[in-house]
């Protein structure tokens, strides 16, 4: 494969081609064909799909997030996300800092599976170990009793002199384990938060029942798909933020060993990708049929063109000698 071929394909399933996405039911069908996506381009660039991209329906000049305001087009892709949003085919994560990162519905019980928290209706406590800070369990109580509800409207309960970049790191702590999730967005109130457990039973119910190992293995497998190809080291780059490289190697030998993932060369460079692209092996079929002028033997390259004789299936009988030649002896 060469490289123009691959980025060909990866602009044709992140909807780069020329058509961007304009309905619900476009957008819907889009994250569930490459599984998660930023909202933005990020910086340092990532290997992975744009939602403003594919809105678009094109990578020049995308509008990044501190230009989005300002763009009309990020506005609109913005709208889209949230309508997605508020039908639950896809949820909101923190990856990327300052990024929005969307994962669709039949890939999240996994994301939750590696980084959601295993017992979501307790309380969180504030100490090292669990990485919350004292605001943050307060946030969390507040947003658990009287959610989905504002983040002005969040600062107003908490009360006291309490910065806005306080709440939002304090936001972030419970975001990033999945405890609360943005459900909403109105122009006149901002963002809405609620506890993901009360927002979407059934979704967290089935990623606690996941184990790391396989939520990793099962994301590793989605993003290569997703990707069309990819080098190890990219797949190692994205997940890098998430967890150790050691396990994204375990996952990747993992599907190796399954036989889901192969090897294609692109480039000079040897790239994974699904086991189901490689083209399968299609055996000649043998020739049964026997040959005459109206259905004549396959020439190949090199090879006289022989004519089918049938074989004999007894020897010829030789006469007997008889006694008169025995006598002129």
């Amino acid at each position: 494969m060469f490289d123009q071929q691959l980025q060909e394909l990866r602009r044709e399933k992140w909807c780069l081609g020329g058509q961007g996405l304009r309905t619900i039911e476009d957008a819907r069908a889009f994250i569930d064909s490459v599984g998660f996506c930023a909202l933005y381009p990020q910086k340092p660039a990532v290997l992975a799909p744009t939602f403003v991209g594919a809105y678009i329906g094109g990578d020049d000049k995308l509008p990044t997030r501190q230009k989005a305001f300002a763009d009309p087009r990020a506005r609109e892709a913005k709208q889209l996300m949230v309508r997605l949003l508020r039908e639950k085919a896809a949820y909101e994560t923190l990856v990327f800092p300052d990024n929005n990162f969307l994962v669709s519905a039949a890939v999240f019980p996994y994301f939750y599976g590696l980084v959601g928290d295993r017992n979501p209706r307790q309380a969180p406590k504030a100490d090292a170990r669990s990485g919350y800070s004292p605001l943050a369990v307060d946030s969390f109580l507040i947003i658990q009793k009287r959610g989905p509800i504002s983040k002005q409207h969040l600062q107003e309960q908490l009360g006291g002199d309490i910065s806005e970049a306080a709440l939002d790191r304090a936001l972030d702590e419970l975001w990033a384990k999945l405890r609360i999730t943005r459900v909403d967005y109105k122009q006149d109130e901002g963002i809405f938060w609620d506890v993901l457990f009360r927002w979407s039973p059934q979704a967290v119910k089935e990623g606690m029942h996941v184990s790391v190992a396989e939520a990793l293995t099962a994301l590793v497998s989605k993003y290569i798909d997703c990707a069309c190809a990819v080098s190890q080291e990219e797949v190692e780059n994205f997940f890098s933020t998430l967890v150790g490289r050691a396990r994204v190697r375990d996952a990747i030998n993992a599907l190796q060993a399954a036989r889901e993932l192969g090897f294609v060369h692109v480039g000079g460079k040897v790239m994974l990708q699904p086991a189901e692209a490689r083209a399968p092996f299609k055996a000649r079929a043998r020739r049964t049929e026997p040959w005459s002028e109206e259905n004549p033997p396959e020439l190949r390259p090199g090879k006289p063109l022989v004519e089918h004789r049938p074989r004999r299936t007894s020897r010829p009988s030789r006469p007997a000698p008889s006694r008169q030649d025995h006598s002129k002896e």
